[in-house]
């Protein structure tokens, strides 16, 4: 039995909110405090992530442009760079943890994606 279980569907339904979440949780959490660029990282992430949102071919998707696989492999990238990201920008404290919860939930995310099958 597969432990995968994160389908394209349900994929598209988190990236709306986790866009917005990346937006809002440097002002909320108060990032930034052991370097900016700790705030603006996830902010900018969070715009480009809602802009891959719009042109994913996926139900959400408005404009479908950019194939489902791109998006999986451009959130995967994300993910490596924020568990990265505190040791390579000198990130501490909360703002080094925001990155590595963050970053080690987008792994998961995409390492439990299903692979579905066209009947």
């Amino acid at each position: 039995m597969s432990m995968r279980f994160i389908t394209k569907d349900i994929h598209a339904y988190l990236d709306y909110p986790v866009a917005a979440g990346l937006i809002a949780m440097p002002l909320l959490l108060g990032l930034g405090q052991s370097a900016p660029l700790a705030f603006w990282l996830s902010v900018v992430t969070g715009v480009a992530a809602l802009v891959l949102t719009l042109l994913t071919d996926h139900h959400l998707g408005v404009v479908r442009v950019l194939p489902y696989k791109l998006h999986l492999a451009v959130d995967g990238a994300v993910g490596v760079v924020f568990v990265i990201a505190p040791f390579v920008l000198g990130f501490s404290g909360l703002d080094a943890l925001y990155y590595w919860v963050i970053g080690a939930t987008v792994l998961a995310v995409v390492g439990l994606h299903k692979e579905e099958t066209v009947a």
